[in-house]
């Protein structure tokens, strides 16, 4: 395979820019270019750097468990320096609202929403109607506001996480968009652009169950591992109609919220990356580069909390 061809490869997987991608390299976007257009070819640094970006794209590359654990200790302790983070969000309106705009513009927009980061914002704090985008798109920001405010106050009273609660996500995130809000599906599925087979609808309540069942197995220490194995097969039952990935997402950060983690900011530009490292995940029973993934994504979260960001 050539440098180019590694190079479109990188560039349609993670959606950067060829300059975003030629500062991860560490070179100049001249340089880049003329790598690109095929007029110089780069020197033995930078190619190895190539091959090891396009390696960690592509899911190919092993993340080290040393590399792993270092990110377990540093969330371990940013997690015990924040002794409250839940009561911390609801006490600071500006990092709440944050959290709010963040995980609602990045979800929806994940799950193929037009609106803008300001747009969202638009919509859920000005009450704006926006008139040259779609009602349904504006719907669902809402929707995506309430479900998070209830996750919040869910997490606050110290309920526990299971199937009632996760039905009850699905009700808000879906209320007036779909008719089976707060429902299991009853019918079969597919997954748009993966060769990826979903639960049998009849099996999805039994299946669900399992779930909250791995849920109540989750410690402080295994928190980020077990996370993604539940995520994973959470979104390979796609237990709902519609909605399954939004509702996977605020499960699992509700997750992080009741053992005093910030909640993951998976952000739309990270899109194919996120699901590629799902898909492996999902069919290789190797989640390497999916904790690798949620780790620096609860990283972001704490960004927030920290207001770093």
């Amino acid at each position: 395979m050539t440098i180019r061809q590694k190079l479109e490869i990188i560039q349609k997987l993670t959606g950067l820019s060829q300059t975003k991608i030629a500062e991860k390299i560490g070179v100049s976007f001249v340089a880049f270019n003329r790598w690109w257009t095929g007029k110089s070819e780069p020197r033995k640094k930078a190619e190895a750097k190539i091959n090891e970006l396009f390696l960690e794209i592509t899911g190919q590359k092993i993340i080290p468990q040393d590399h792993l654990l270092a990110k377990k200790q540093l969330l371990q302790k940013k997690s015990l320096d924040h002794k409250n983070i839940i009561s911390f969000i609801l006490d600071n309106p500006d990092i709440r609202d944050q959290f709010i705009l963040k995980l609602t513009y990045h979800s929806n927009r994940i799950e193929g929403s037009t609106l803008s980061e300001s747009d969202t914002a638009a919509v859920l704090f000005d009450n704006v109607a926006l008139p040259n985008k779609s009602l349904n798109e504006q719907l669902e920001a809402k929707n995506h506001q309430t479900a998070l405010n209830y996750l919040f106050d869910y997490i606050l009273k110290k309920d526990q996480i299971n199937e009632k609660f996760i039905l009850k996500l699905h009700s808000i995130l879906m209320n007036g968009v779909r008719q089976d809000a707060g429902y299991y599906r009853n019918h079969t599925v597919r997954i748009l652009g993966v060769d990826l087979p979903t639960a049998n609808y009849i099996k999805v309540p039994d299946l669900m169950a399992e779930i909250v069942s791995e849920i109540k197995k989750i410690d402080k220490e295994n928190i980020i591992n077990l996370s993604a194995k539940i995520h994973a097969g959470f979104e390979k039952i796609h237990p709902f109609s519609d909605g399954n990935g939004r509702v996977g997402r605020l499960l699992m950060n509700a997750i992080f919220l009741e053992f005093n983690f910030a909640p993951a900011i998976i952000k739309q530009e990270q899109k194919r990356l996120y699901y590629s490292f799902l898909y492996k995940a999902q069919t290789m029973d190797d989640q390497n580069q999916l904790e690798n993934f949620i780790f620096d994504a609860v990283l972001c979260g704490f960004d927030i909390l920290e207001r770093k960001k």
